[in-house]
């Protein structure tokens, strides 16, 4: 009975503590469920259109992706010390991380649309397999390339406003860029439908109508973001002067390189193994990719929960950590990661029943809908791992152990699940399913990791004087 009680201490919080983690984290999940339910139905108005049109799409998300982690990884770094000034209510120093990440999202829109622009063909070549007839790869580079050119664009106002959204969440104000979103989603979903089907009055262009919505939609819901933050200087002090010359003492600087360096080269690099994976995955064929595709799509609508839960755990345990309170850390991340298994458990069921039915919204082979249902049950079944590893990672991350967190994340994707994707998927016949799990699954290794890593407390650590 001693020990029930105990580990109901330690692992449930109370009314009190719960309500502060929703009041935080469910404009986060809400913003982006809408934000990927948006995303899925413009997956699905593609997937109508065709095979070729659908894999261009999907490829190309692949550079998007790598290019928004990348991204996210750029401002998180700061982000660590933002969060701890905020607690502290050092608003100077608040002020100058958010100038750091403006001007390193700044240079990474510029070498993004460089990089994505200048090598389109080439990048899109990597996932197109001489299995397939040539017919089916030059259309998918056809398609691909159209979608290229318009969605670099789109690179401009993510990055800025992730810069902008970043110090805001740090805050623990989440209800703007929520709002924000939805406003940009509607938008994008309209779009979609007219310009994709040449509806609504508006022009058919197929592929490039789906890019042109989602350019529009972002550059909305970035603008939407910077004007709030700067119309409203009571709630955002740390706004005053932002822009009058910019001025990062040298100290923070290097401090803030330092932390962040790795935390930005983990996010690239995990998100371009992610990528080598996926490209593996398209050694076996169009269809292989077209049916990760779909059940990426229907995944990523119910990941929002623990990749929200793991930011959420970012900020409520980083303040903590910033104001000294190393103890209610503590037993914060415990209640936190708890919670978020529990979470992502509950997401994972609720994915399952969509496994058969969800594929048969697109226009494709039976073939692929049938992969693509098994791939949406591997990854329901995965979630609860996924919620775990995510956790710790934010959990290292939040007490500015970013070196500990790249060998967590780097090493994990480089040295054991990128070999051992690309041994299986090049070097032997192993059959697809069973390819799938083995990869999917390797993750546990990462969940034994962390569960020492976190259970150490080498982050319970405050890195602001």
């Amino acid at each position: 009975m001693k020990e029930k009680r105990a580990w109901k201490e330690k692992y449930i919080g109370d009314k009190a503590f719960y309500m502060r983690v929703f009041i935080l984290v469910i404009p986060m999940i809400l913003q982006a469920t809408i934000t990927n339910a948006v995303s899925l139905l413009d997956n699905v108005m593609v997937g109508k259109v065709g095979t070729a049109q659908m894999s261009g799409v999907s490829i190309v998300n692949q550079f998007i992706f790598i290019f928004n982690i990348t991204i996210f990884g750029a401002v998180s770094g700061p982000s660590i010390f933002g969060a701890q000034f905020c607690g502290k209510s050092d608003y100077e120093g608040q002020k100058y991380t958010f100038r750091f990440r403006l001007l390193v999202s700044a240079v990474l829109v510029f070498l993004g649309i460089t990089v994505l622009q200048g090598f389109s063909t080439q990048l899109i070549s990597l996932y197109l397999s001489k299995k397939d007839s040539k017919k089916m790869i030059a259309a998918t580079l056809h398609y691909g390339k159209e979608y290229m050119e318009i969605m670099v664009l789109g690179l401009i106002p993510f990055g800025i406003g992730q810069a902008y959204a970043s110090v805001v969440r740090e805050s623990g104000i989440t209800i703007v860029q929520m709002l924000a979103s939805f406003f940009a989603v509607g938008i994008n979903l309209v779009l979609d439908y007219g310009l994709i089907f040449g509806k609504l009055g508006m022009p058919q262009m197929g592929v490039s109508g789906a890019a042109l919505a989602t350019v529009i939609a972002k550059s909305i819901e970035a603008f939407i973001i910077i004007v709030w933050v700067h119309a409203d200087k009571k709630r955002n002090p740390y706004i005053k002067g932002i822009f009058k010359g910019f001025y990062i003492p040298a100290d923070l600087t290097k401090q803030m390189i330092k932390k962040g360096f790795p935390l930005f080269v983990n996010e690239f690099l995990w998100a371009a193994g992610m990528s080598v994976i996926a490209q593996c995955y398209s050694a076996r064929g169009i269809n292989v990719v077209a049916a990760r595709n779909i059940a990426s799509t229907i995944g990523n609508l119910f990941n929002v929960v623990f990749i929200q839960m793991g930011a959420c755990i970012g900020i409520i345990v980083g303040q903590s950590l910033g104001a000294g309170k190393q103890e209610e850390a503590r037993d914060e991340n415990n209640k936190l990661l708890a919670f978020s298994v529990f979470l992502s458990a509950i997401a994972g069921m609720l994915m399952l029943p969509l496994a058969k039915c969800f594929p048969d919204f697109y226009n494709t082979e039976i073939q692929i809908k049938k992969l693509a249902s098994f791939f949406i049950i591997v990854q329901a079944l995965a979630n609860p791992m996924w919620s775990y590893t995510n956790a710790c990672y934010f959990t290292l991350r939040s007490g500015g152990k970013t070196g500990i967190t790249f060998l967590f994340d780097f090493i994990f994707t480089w040295f054991i699940m990128i070999p051992l994707a690309f041994v299986l998927a090049y070097f032997t016949d192993m059959e697809i399913h069973l390819l799938f799990v083995v990869i999917t699954f390797s993750e546990l290794i990462k969940v034994a990791v962390g569960y020492f890593m976190v259970r150490s407390d080498i982050w319970v650590n405050t890195i602001i004087e």
